[in-house]
């Protein structure tokens, strides 16, 4: 019986620590529920939304009109710049691009952007993930010169683990060989 006692005090003292922590529930005054204050006296509705759902939709809720123009739109809606083959170098054509994205990241402080570089599968694992570090980092650098600045981009490697065409020759590899730009915190407003 003593035994017995024994076991059973902590298996019952764990359940109820357990069911007291399950049942705990955050403190609020009910001003804010089911909103998410994007900016003061605005906010967006996020009852029933998953987490990274109500972050989406504050993302977007959030967008901003501030630093677009209508001669910046469309580079502003490119949101990938493509590179040559085991190259880090940027193309004229994408310095029209980023310049509008350096435009726009200046004129909202609070915007954030993910720079994510890729590759084609040609190499190894190894030297496609430091191409892919030197893409996004060249987009970072060009972005920072431009008067970015840098706590607003973050640079990341996929090397040749996320393609975006899965097909094996020239045409496929030309696609896969880019930088992402992909806004994580108040993004360009396009309508």
């Amino acid at each position: 019986m003593q035994v017995l006692k024994t076991l059973a005090l902590p298996v019952l003292a764990a359940s109820l620590i357990m069911t007291g922590c399950a049942n705990r529930k955050p403190v609020t005054d009910g001003s804010n529920i089911g909103t998410t204050n994007l900016t003061p006296g605005t906010s967006v509705s996020t009852d029933g939304l998953s987490e990274d759902a109500a972050i989406n939709a504050q993302n977007l809720a959030g967008a901003s009109a501030k630093g677009v123009t209508e001669e910046n739109k469309a580079f502003l809606a490119k949101r990938v710049v493509h590179f040559g083959y085991d190259s880090s170098e940027l193309s004229n054509v994408d310095y029209q691009t980023l310049q509008a994205h350096a435009q726009f990241l200046r004129a909202n402080a609070n915007s954030k952007i993910a720079l994510t570089g890729h590759t084609d599968e040609r190499g190894t694992r190894e030297y496609n993930m430091a191409l892919g570090e030197r893409r996004a980092k060249a987009v970072q650098s060009y972005l920072i010169t431009s008067g970015v600045n840098a706590n607003q981009l973050e640079a990341v490697s996929y090397g040749k683990e996320s393609p975006i065409n899965l097909g094996h020759g020239e045409a496929a590899w030309k696609e896969n060989r880019r930088v992402e730009l992909n806004y994580e915190a108040v993004p360009p407003l396009l309508k």
